[in-house]
């Protein structure tokens, strides 16, 4: 044996190493350690991630809400083209309430079992409209607050909640 070690070493073949086992096996790959490492890495990437995620959702819906809305006030300004005043859009001819002219939830190009917001006539009247777009309970736009348009072109969103509009929200990207 030693004489075959010594013709692998002129002839340029690397000396096996020792192996510390039973079996005289190498083992590769990674430990319990490594491993658990990792997870944990991977686990408070998710944890930082996943909110930010959540919020560019919730941006997401509420885009498509005010999306929603123009579209409702276009519709609004078509039926005052064709009937002289804004009255009557509503469900049922009413002045408020649900849209007769435009779909009653946002986002009107989902089907209504994916609704993040529903739109309804605050008021109409011949000569002026209010169009609220209200968060729907259980879903994640739930506590976002309601959007609100007027047919003077003013936009409000009720940004922290509370039941009222405050001069500092009426803009929808404040």
């Amino acid at each position: 044996m030693d004489d075959l070690s010594e013709f692998a070493e002129v002839v340029g073949i690397p000396r096996q190493k020792e192996s510390n086992n039973m079996t005289g096996l190498k083992h590769s790959g990674f430990s319990l350690i490594e491993l658990m490492i990792v997870i944990t890495i991977i686990g408070i990437v998710a944890a930082v991630a996943y909110p930010s995620y959540q919020g560019v959702i919730a941006d997401s819906y509420r885009g498509t809400g005010q999306s929603d809305l123009l579209a409702l006030a276009s519709a609004m300004e078509r039926h005052h083209s064709g009937a002289f005043s804004y009255e009557g859009a509503g469900s049922g001819g009413g002045n408020s309430g649900s849209p007769a002219i435009f779909a009653s939830y946002s986002p009107s190009s989902e089907p209504a079992a994916n609704k993040r917001y529903d739109l309804t006539i605050v008021e109409s009247s011949a000569t002026a409209y209010q169009l609220k777009a209200t968060p729907v309970s259980g879903t994640g736009q739930a506590s976002d607050g309601s959007m609100f348009y007027y047919s003077d072109g003013r936009k409000a969103w009720d940004k922290n909640n509370n039941g009222s509009i405050e001069s500092s929200e009426y803009c929808w990207s404040c």
